[in-house]
């Protein structure tokens, strides 16, 4: 590759590792890189964006950069011409070969964005706050400031001083039995402790019994094997324990009987809520090492004390050290690489399954709490199927992964479209389908309007000015363009050749020949037995969910095969030293597998759910149906990705951002809508493909107003307000808005 290319042109990364995607890119001569060459120059003073990945473990670097900042990554030419590939290059830095594949699939037309690592960080490359998080409460620090923090006294208003109560009147308890006695007493010195146990250490004792005892019993397992010679294996000795004769001690009888279990249990409810509050997880490990760890030892070898500031760090194992309750930055935290939020959020989903199929006659709770319990339950089956999805094509090919993200990508949403317009076909209540066809447009609207509003608005407080790659944004825009104008297309057919029918009408002027006023008219498509709509509309209809779904494809040809080089992508790990590592999955892909069909079983059941209990909401709600439909039935299911654009966006990558919006406001119209409308085939139901004329204005206006916004490739905050405050209006104009017909 050296000596072949020509003589003007280099490889912008030298040590590229053969297993990772890269795109195309300049050949380079036998010479290497050089600093400060010419091409240096001129790429640092005609570009000013540099684009970070940091919490992902790996790093973007583009080709345009601030005059102060050097770009390894850019090429060298010795030439007064301009490099070609400084402009229009944009290197990613992954940890390994899994992680290089989840980022290129990031910029992958029609592929799911996802932020979050689906491998296990190398330690040394994580962050100290990060370190922190994971740690144990068991490191002395010499200088830790102040425990007076308003997250401790917290700590004593919710957990410090009833647990500090129960210690005393358990070692009362502990007293009495006389035999107890030892315990009452580590019970008091525990009171003590975990009123206020900030700046103190439950180290473990050494007993010299205990040693001696540990000591002749390791003796007496040095015997000779007659069939191998030498020792003992180890796995084939007796175990030995120190502190056996501890178990069958009157005391611990009574303590196992009487304290332990009444401890344990408090200690397991401060766990559980400390857990479920998140930034204050210490007070759970706290918690949980107390009942399964300190509880459980004997009381002389239990030691309590205070640390000073000029006090060297105790000799000796040290159980429990803890300065802080309280860590806001516990929300990064992860539980084999499954975000904190969606851990604590698993058990809701449990919940709603067994008490919506259980009191399936609303005796424990009504059905508003059983609709809003499913609602919040399609919030982490959300995240478990996108991070299965990340973690499936990341591991696989091509194809597995583009199929993978074809079937599995719209699986949220059509799962409650399905179910909501089954149960109106066999109630006979159109409701439902107008209620659909307001979810539609609400994802729609809020993913071209309120996800790359609200991700320019947050990432421009951090960032003045924020860049993304204009022609990538351009074919997106162009496939809305085409999609919206496809799913309308038989609406606007109706407009034009349907019959307006209106429900009353009120001659204003008293004259024959006067002013009428008219409510609830309509084009009526049913004209002589349906004529029109069976005859044209219906075919039309059939039509554009042909032609829809092939766009898609198109698009997908054009973007990951004929015209891959807009996004300009080079993946790489030569940049950053260490980072050679062995990708440590944290899902495999029959795992990811088993979990994905798992949470799409659990998605159809609470969308099921959801469905069965949404009809007294519709009749009895004083709110329009269309502004239930199209903010919580179309925006809730979308809030893991809302997250990720916002998590993109705050790392000055707002390219990802928009294609979040972006890809699924394309799906919406190019695969969700065509599906449903292949449904009707098989399933005869009540949802046609005719908008009112709202839906059909506030759609054409948002993706106007969005491609007029990303016309120059550039953004800032106010942008985004501006993007924002029309989606709140649309969203006025939503809820003051008549209940649609049937509803």
């Amino acid at each position: 590759m050296a000596g072949q290319g020509e003589p003007g042109r280099r490889r912008c990364c030298p040590q590229d590792a053969p297993d990772v995607p890269k795109a195309t890119e300049p050949r380079r001569d036998s010479d290497g890189p050089r600093r400060g060459s010419l091409c240096d120059r001129h790429c640092a003073a005609i570009n000013n964006v540099q684009g970070d990945l940091g919490d992902l473990g790996c790093h973007l670097h583009r080709p345009r950069v601030p005059p102060a900042v050097s770009t390894p990554c850019c090429c060298q030419q010795p030439s007064e011409e301009v490099c070609e590939s400084c402009g229009v290059k944009t290197t990613l830095t992954a940890e390994n070969a899994v992680e290089a594949n989840k980022l290129s699939n990031n910029y992958k037309f029609g592929f799911k964005k996802w932020k979050s690592h689906v491998t296990a960080r190398p330690w040394e490359d994580r962050s100290e706050i990060v370190k922190e998080l994971y740690s144990d409460l068991n490191v002395v620090r010499s200088s830790a400031g102040s425990t007076v923090t308003w997250g401790n006294i917290l700590y004593l208003l919710l957990f410090g001083w009833w647990l500090s109560l129960l210690y005393v009147l358990v070692a009362a308890g502990m007293f009495l039995t006389v035999v107890g006695a030892p315990y009452g007493q580590l019970c008091w010195d525990l009171a003590g402790y975990f009123l206020w146990p900030f700046g103190k250490v439950i180290q473990k004792v050494e007993d010299p019994k205990s040693r001696q005892a540990l000591g002749t019993c390791e003796a007496g397992t040095e015997e000779s094997s007659a069939l191998l010679g030498g020792p003992v294996p180890s796995r084939w000795r007796p175990p030995c324990w120190a502190d056996a004769g501890h178990w069958r001690c009157a005391s611990t009888v009574a303590w196992l009987c009487l304290g332990y279990p009444v401890l344990a249990l408090a200690h397991g409810l401060a766990c559980v809520t400390a857990w479920l509050l998140v930034v204050l997880i210490p007070v759970a490990k706290l918690s949980a090492r107390t009942a399964t760890r300190v509880l459980l030892l004997p009381p002389e070898r239990v030691l309590v004390r205070r640390l000073r500031m000029t006090e060297a760090p105790p000799e000796g194992e040290v159980i429990l050290c803890c300065y802080r309750a309280l860590n806001p930055y516990y929300y990064k935290y992860a539980v084999d690489g499954i975000n904190v939020f969606a851990v604590n959020l698993l058990p809701l989903v449990l919940v709603t399954l067994v008490l919506g199929y259980v009191d399936s006659h609303n005796r424990l709770t009504s059905s508003a709490i059983k609709f809003t319990l499913a609602l919040l339950s399609i919030m982490p089956l959300s995240y478990y199927i996108g991070m299965a999805i990340a973690s499936i094509s990341a591991q696989s090919n091509f194809a597995v992964g583009a199929v993978v993200n074809a079937t599995f990508g719209s699986i949220t949403e059509l799962t409650f479209y399905i179910t909501a317009l089954i149960k109106g076909s066999r109630e006979g209540n159109r409701c439902y389908a107008e209620i659909v066809k307001s979810a539609l447009t609400g994802t729609l609207v809020g993913c071209v309007l309120f996800v790359p509003g609200l991700c320019m608005v947050i990432g421009g407080i951090r960032h003045q000015e924020q860049r993304f790659n204009s022609r990538s944004a351009g074919v997106s825009s162009a496939l809305l363009f085409l999609s919206v104008g496809g799913v309308f297309a038989p609406t606007l057919f109706s407009k034009v050749y349907g019959k307006l029918i209106c429900g009353e009408c009120h001659n204003v002027t008293q004259n024959p020949l006067g002013h009428y006023l008219c409510h609830n008219c309509h084009f009526d498509l049913m004209e002589n037995n349906g004529t029109l709509y069976y005859s044209h509309v219906q075919p039309l209809v059939y039509t554009v969910s042909l032609l829809l779904p092939a766009a898609y494809l198109i698009g997908l040809v054009f973007t990951l095969k004929t015209h891959s080089h807009i996004y300009d992508i080079h993946i790489s790990d030569c940049h950053m030293p260490g980072h050679h590592h062995n990708a440590v999955v944290h899902w495999s892909r029959w795992r990811a597998l088993v979990i994905l069909l798992l949470s799409t079983l659990c998605m159809s059941a609470c969308a099921d759910l959801a469905t069965e209990h949404i009809s007294p909401i519709l009749t009895n709600s004083t709110i329009s149906q269309y502004f239930i439909g199209v903010t919580v039935l179309a925006m809730v299911p979308e809030l893991p990705e809302i997250v990720n654009g916002i998590q993109f966006a705050l790392q000055n990558n707002l390219s990802l951002s928009i294609e979040i919006g972006n890809c699924i406001a394309v799906q919406v119209c190019m695969l969700q809508i065509p599906i449903l409308v292949l449904f009707t085939i098989f399933y005869p139901t009540n949802f046609t493909l005719v908008f009112s004329d709202l839906h059909v204005y506030a759609s054409m206006f948002s993706v106007v107003l969005m491609n007029y916004i990303f016309m120059d490739g550039k953004c800032d905050y106010f942008q985004g307000t501006v993007l924002v405050m029309v989606y709140f209006i649309l969203l006025a104009v939503y809820f003051f808005a008549p209940s649609p017909s049937g509803c």
